[in-house]
């Protein structure tokens, strides 16, 4: 089993995660935008693959949420191993600064960079998603990337509504990147207008340190009943004091943003985000006395 010092080891990856995405087409933004990039540098961080929290997912998402030792034995590797020999890895990409001033300005529907963002950047990150796999097994090292994997699903959950059985944000929540907040984003160090990714891995990282003991630490709503941005920007009343309506989001996303898109864009996608940007927490943790 490969012990690895967790800093070097982050730095490492995070170095080759910044380079492909430096260099690859795929994270371009395309149209006229030149060399314009969807995400910036990444933000990395780690968690033991027996930490206690992942246990809690099956409560607090749903039981259906895999373990990092469950996901990795979804990969079919020819040995199982033990949820003590894992680690987990969960990467933050934040928007371009100028995707989320353009969408800042927008009311109702997407900008055109949000829009690309949402769905090229997508196919950008899941293409990081397996570079992550091949750098890792040209290492020498055993990983998967539990969001490609075959058995990874999404389903409706009596206790989160729409879920699957391995949520990104609490992954990185779970790695020390961030807290969440009134909308249900992940609010991180970069703030909340990110795509979040992760790998589990066989090998001893250094854990990142969890600087939060609850789970809407950096929310001030949450927090102190200050802010309520988000709720404002809403343009469909999903988002109020008591959280976020999963359903009436997905079917504004799905009904009203995606032929507005196709319309206006001229290409097949969807993507909202207002709530991610013109905010105070798109691009810090936010400070509120």
């Amino acid at each position: 089993m490969k012990t690895m010092t967790g800093l070097k080891f982050l730095d490492l990856l995070r170095s080759e995660s910044t380079r492909f995405l430096n260099e690859d087409p795929c994270n371009l933004m395309g149209n006229d935008w030149g060399d314009e990039r969807i995400w910036g540098t990444p933000l990395l961080g780690a968690a033991r693959g027996d930490d206690p929290i992942f246990e809690t997912f099956k409560d607090n998402v749903d039981e259906r949420h895999w373990t990092p030792a469950e996901a990795f034995a979804e990969g079919g590797f020819s040995s199982r191993a033990g949820a003590e020999e894992l680690s987990v890895v969960s990467w933050i990409l934040p928007h371009n600064p100028i995707t989320k001033k353009d969408n800042a300005k927008s009311a109702t529907m997407p900008a055109e960079r949000w829009a690309r963002s949402r769905i090229f950047g997508e196919e950008a990150s899941f293409k990081l998603r397996n570079h992550a796999i091949s750098f890792l097994k040209n290492a020498g090292c055993e990983a998967v990337t539990p969001m490609l994997l075959a058995g990874w699903t999404c389903f409706d959950s009596d206790r989160r509504g729409r879920a699957s059985n391995w949520s990104e944000r609490h992954i990185a929540y779970a790695c020390g990147l961030g807290t969440f907040g009134l909308c249900d984003g992940l609010i991180t160090p970069l703030g909340k207008a990110v795509r979040i990714g992760s790998v589990v891995l066989r090998g001893k990282i250094e854990p990142t340190p969890r600087p939060y003991s609850r789970y809407d630490e950096y929310c001030p709503f949450r927090t102190k009943k200050t802010c309520g941005v988000c709720i404002k920007r809403c343009p469909i009343g999903a988002i109020s004091e008591h959280g976020h309506d999963k359903p009436l989001c997905r079917v504004y996303l799905n009904d009203k943003t995606t032929l507005y898109v196709e319309e206006h864009y001229k290409f097949k996608g969807y993507g909202c985000g207002l709530c991610q940007t013109g905010v105070p927490c798109s691009s810090s943790i936010p400070a509120f006395p």
